[in-house]
């Protein structure tokens, strides 16, 4: 028996003092940063600050080391939110939120009946529809649209736009999936997207209502921290993924957000927890860099390479992280194409270990928080799996769904290939 204990011991060292990964742990991070609690990670019910909160607790109990007095670095910037759950009732049919339509993320206030009235595509190419059109009153009208005509809407004269934003409300009919965004401002009127299977045939009014509210000055939080190097300390490898995702609209519905960027976040803390461990300390120092405001336009990895904590140039690689739920299909690596020399090691170790079923490359992209250090000439890779799930920006992102198929594999392949660049 005590022979027995012993072996037991000896493979749970073995596992212990790899790289081999606590997945239920994993799977509890996604679960947490994925919770009605957070709220979408978003701007409702203060989602971010929960979620930017919950690092820095992570950061603390495996004793990284911010970068200094704090590990946040705040800033401000204007965010349009959708306060109440929006209603929509079409033919005297109730549209569920969420499901079948949601406020657009630019959305203005409204509420009450309107006559719909279905835009005629005709305004496009032929000036005298266009004119009959336009001749009529928008007032207390819903102006129904497909969403491939959006683009062309806006290269309307300006006359025709202004008559369109008289109506009372716009409707948006899109033909697959209700992908929502952040917006940094609020349209003129209300807008509702609504899936085109949902949208009742024939329908003549509708009964609506839209809350909203522009913050002009919302407060969020890079999470930042780091574990100084045994050899170079002043040469950095830097990982980063971003754990704000789209909040919500009103208490009913939210976007969980799991593989947009819960999986990215969890596989940063857990590289986070393999390098504090005294056995892996690495020889360049490793910054883990949380950001907020990506949905809205990369705005937390901008502020900080405008305002870096220490020299841009002291970075040796960085390593983006975000939609790494899935990898059935391999794995993408945004700037592969750029840094052929830093790719093909990649390659090499990924066909040396057959982690993954494939690597492929990508050029310069400005899709994630690699782009501003890019942009200020560091070298950077984003990793994104291919594969699984297409839950993407709606609120079926959510943890029981994402497979987390390569997830143990993307990180094996990670921890070679940071080795390799301290080499």
């Amino acid at each position: 028996m005590k022979r027995f204990h012993f072996l037991l011991l000896l493979v749970y060292m073995a596992a212990t003092s790899g790289t081999a990964q606590d997945m239920p742990r994993v799977r509890h991070t996604i679960d947490t940063l994925t919770s009605a609690a957070m709220h979408g990670r978003g701007y409702l019910y203060n989602g971010d600050a929960k979620a930017s909160s919950y690092i820095q607790s992570r950061f603390r109990q495996l004793g990284l080391q911010p970068l200094g007095d704090s590990y946040t670095q705040s800033f401000t910037f204007p965010v349009n939110t959708i306060t109440g759950t929006p209603r929509l009732q079409v033919a005297g049919k109730a549209l569920q939120p969420g499901k079948d339509f949601v406020a657009n993320a630019a959305s203005a206030s409204g509420k009450g009946k309107a006559v719909i009235i279905s835009l005629d595509t005709a305004v496009f190419r032929d000036a005298v529809a266009a004119s009959t059109f336009f001749s009529q009153s928008f007032r207390n009208k819903a102006v129904i649209y497909n969403q491939q005509d959006q683009k062309r809407i806006s290269q309307l004269p300006a006359p025709y736009q202004q008559k369109l934003q008289q109506a009372k409300l716009h409707v948006v009919l899109q033909p697959k999936a209700l992908l929502t965004s952040v917006a940094r401002e609020q349209a003129p009127l209300p807008v509702l997207e609504v899936l085109e299977q949902a949208w009742p045939l024939g329908a003549k009014k509708l009964r609506f209502e839209v809350k909203a509210q522009l913050k002009p000055q919302h407060e969020a939080n890079n999470v930042i921290a780091y574990i100084a190097g045994s050899a170079q300390p002043d040469s950095f490898l830097v990982f980063t993924a971003h754990y704000d995702h789209l909040g919500g609209q009103g208490k009913a519905v939210y976007y969980p957000g799991a593989n947009d960027n819960a999986s990215g976040t969890a596989m940063l803390l857990e590289l986070a927890a393999y390098y504090s461990q005294p056995e892996h300390r690495p020889a360049y120092s490793i910054a883990f860099m949380a950001f907020a405001a990506e949905e809205a336009g990369l705005l937390g990895s901008f502020y900080y390479t405008e305002h870096p904590p220490f020299p841009l140039s002291q970075i040796r690689f960085l390593i983006n992280l975000d939609l790494l739920g899935t990898g059935s299909e391999g794995m993408m690596v945004v700037n592969g194409k750029v840094h052929a020399p830093e790719y093909e090691q990649l390659q090499q170790l990924n066909q040396q270990h057959q982690y993954l079923p494939q690597l492929r490359s990508r050029g310069k992209a400005a899709n994630s928080d690699h782009y501003p250090f890019s942009e200020k000439g560091v070298p950077a890779f984003f990793f994104y799996t291919l594969g699984g799930t297409a839950a993407y920006h709606n609120p079926n992102d959510h943890a029981s769904q994402l497979p987390l198929t390569e997830f143990e594999d993307v990180f094996q392949l990670i921890v070679d290939f940071a080795g390799a660049l301290q080499e």
